[in-house]
């Protein structure tokens, strides 16, 4: 449709998204509208993220809306988180903003009619506020650990640093590649909800293949797009094969997750 652009994550967007509505497989948080906000978007929907701790999942929704940007979400259990594809195809709207209220979005809506209802909005002419830093060193153990707000902010100097993410666990479009941009020592997510085909945590099994120790942290738990929520609240709800092997497991903190895979792997 024209004047829509969908996309599997805000992090990677361009000059195309200027002015335009923007479906985008990214949960609703705060991190992610500042992302879609910062490309110049006309409109956005995002993924609820099962809502979660402090409702973070949807915290981007009033965000954008003191930017004069409408907004909502879809839910995490109608379309696959990551997917931007899937979320036009079978996502349904469950939370919006007073102004993408005013443009007719309603829950229930299906995702493609909420998107095309968008397309009447203006495009917002404030620039958002810088984010803060997204990236904090975690002090206290024997390797790196550091929280991540954004899976983007991994490097390649990352490979024997634990990383406590607030991105969601999900693969981008499916595609195993986009599990981690770069390997580490281990990796926690946000199971976002955990959602649809058990999207919120499909990056765990594709982080097998590639060796890496990896876990997710329920939504209800720590506030997704927040890595340092990960590390301090952070309950696993989930592991990968190859973190069990060192003996972490469900119902675990992150903290003590961080623990058992330093003193299992050096």
């Amino acid at each position: 449709m024209s004047g829509i652009l969908v996309t599997d994550s805000v992090t990677r967007l361009g000059e195309e998204a200027r002015g335009r509505v923007l479906v985008a497989g990214s949960h609703g948080g705060v991190y992610a509208a500042y992302l879609a906000a910062a490309a110049g978007v006309r409109a956005v929907v995002l993924n609820d993220a099962g809502v979660g701790k402090d409702a973070a999942g949807i915290g981007g929704l009033a965000w954008l809306e003191g930017l004069g940007i409408a907004a909502a979400t879809v839910g995490h259990d109608t379309a696959r988180i990551g997917d931007g594809a899937d979320m036009m195809a079978r996502g349904r709207i469950t939370h919006v903003n007073a102004i993408a209220a005013a443009l007719g979005c309603r829950p229930g809506m299906a995702c493609r009619a909420a998107a095309e209802a968008l397309r009447a909005g203006p495009v917002a002419g404030a620039s958002p506020p810088e984010a803060t830093e997204a990236r904090h060193a975690i002090e206290g153990f024997p390797a790196p650990v550091a929280a991540l707000d954004s899976a983007s902010l991994v490097t390649p100097d990352d490979a024997m640093t634990v990383l406590c993410i607030g991105s969601h666990g999900g693969l981008l479009g499916g595609r195993p590649e986009t599990a981690l941009k770069y390997d580490a020592r281990a990796a926690i997510f946000n199971d976002a909800g955990i959602g649809i085909d058990r999207a919120g945590v499909s990056r765990l099994p594709a982080l097998d293949r590639r060796g890496i120790p990896a876990a997710a942290v329920a939504a209800a738990s720590a506030r997704i797009g927040d890595g340092r929520s990960t590390y301090e609240d952070g309950i696993l709800s989930a592991v990968n094969e190859t973190a069990a092997a060192l003996g972490a497991a469900p119902g675990m903190s992150a903290k003590d997750f961080i623990t058992r895979i330093l003193e299992r792997r050096s």
